[in-house]
């Protein structure tokens, strides 16, 4: 008996050992491959939003590959004219600022001008000394490899999400048929109940964002117009696009705006910067809330909740995927959760939580007579 005891023993033990390896050897794999599972879970996002669109023209064009094309086609169309109307206008600018840029650096060095006179006023002038500026110069070479790398792994990033989106849409009919052919009758109008929810949150929380962003897009103008910054209009642009990314966002669309308004006059700048800062803690806390929490259907709390813990997990993709993410999580309980464990039934008007029901003192219900009577 002991023996059978201690066989018994250590094959649990042995069990608990391989479940610990495997659970850690999973994590290590997680770990090493995170970067990609970030970029098949963006372009899972992607494709979730796109996929209506395409199912509703495929019933006019009778071809799922050609409705798949046609609406990439014209996201990217859309996204090259964006940044088209951004980088025309950017890169005239930046020619003229070139030109003028030997003549703004002996004006500074001299004090006059608007960024001499920005630097006096900060006592910055020391920094605007030939030697400090070559000095300066010198330093901007070492970052370069750096910033050339970044730059090719996010445009890595960008095609691979796009490749992955497009074939996740293409071949969206054919992994769904056969995910339900796997499961009953009753499991399949689930799935399919929980997936036509999931893509009306994802389309929802687009919305929204375009939403929140064009808003903000439209109340930088106002601010840049009335101060009268040059290119308002594309830098209000610019902030609206760069504002579609949830949280920071508007941080970093204040860098541009407040950068051009300095330029323009340190009043300027000074206006733009406290606008962005009033801004972003009404949009962070007001605006995102209660519109993500119409267009996804979720408390304006959990919202605010969700995109606080996922940015600390998660921190950019954590933000973006936040909102989606809880609201397909409030579809599966809903599902999955049975109707009498979501909620718990109202008291009565004074009667107190939990309070056992009231005992019967009317008469007993009517029933058959007792023998003999």
């Amino acid at each position: 008996m002991s023996t059978a005891d201690d066989r018994s023993t250590a094959r649990r033990t042995l069990v608990v050992i391989g479940l610990v390896l495997a659970t850690v050897v999973g994590l290590a794999l997680v770990w090493a491959t995170r970067r990609v599972l970030v970029w098949g879970l963006v372009a899972v996002f992607f494709a979730v939003a796109l996929k209506p669109l395409v199912d509703r023209l495929e019933r006019r064009v009778r071809r799922r590959a050609l409705a798949t094309l046609l609406v990439f086609l014209a996201a990217f169309a859309l996204f090259a004219a964006v940044g088209a109307l951004i980088l025309v206008p950017l890169v005239d600018e930046v020619a003229r600022f070139a030109d003028r840029l030997p003549e703004l650096v002996r004006e500074a060095q001299a004090g006059r001008g608007p960024v001499g006179r920005l630097l006096d006023r900060f006592h910055l002038l020391r920094y605007a000394e030939p030697g400090q500026l070559r000095r300066f110069g010198s330093r901007l070479g070492d970052p370069t490899v750096g910033v050339v790398r970044s730059v090719a792994q996010a445009v890595t990033a960008l095609v691979t999400v796009v490749v992955l989106a497009y074939l996740m849409v293409l071949e969206a009919p054919k992994i769904v048929a056969a995910t339900l052919r796997l499961v009953g009758d009753g499991p399949a109008r689930r799935l399919r109940r929980i997936g036509r929810d999931s893509s009306r949150i994802v389309t929802g929380y687009l919305s929204g964002n375009v939403l929140i962003s064009v808003i903000c897009g439209g109340l930088t103008f106002v601010v840049l117009f009335l101060l009268g910054v040059p290119f308002a209009a594309v830098i209000a642009l610019t902030v609206a696009v760069v504002d579609l990314i949830p949280l920071v966002g508007a941080t970093l669309g204040a860098i541009a705006a407040a950068g051009a308004g300095f330029v323009h006059s340190p009043t300027a700048g000074i206006v733009v910067l406290v606008f962005f800062v009033v801004y972003q803690q009404v949009e962070n806390h007001l605006l995102q809330p209660v519109i993500m929490a119409r267009a996804v259907r979720l408390n304006p709390l959990t919202v605010l909740v969700s995109l606080l813990l996922a940015v600390e997990l998660a921190g950019l993709v954590g933000a973006l995927l936040a909102i989606p993410a809880a609201g397909i999580a409030q579809v599966l309980l809903r599902e999955f959760v049975p109707a009498g464990r979501q909620a718990l039934p109202e008291p009565a008007d004074g009667e107190p939580a939990g309070a056992d029901p009231p005992e019967v003192t009317g008469p007993p219900p009517a029933g058959p007579p007792p023998a003999g009577g």
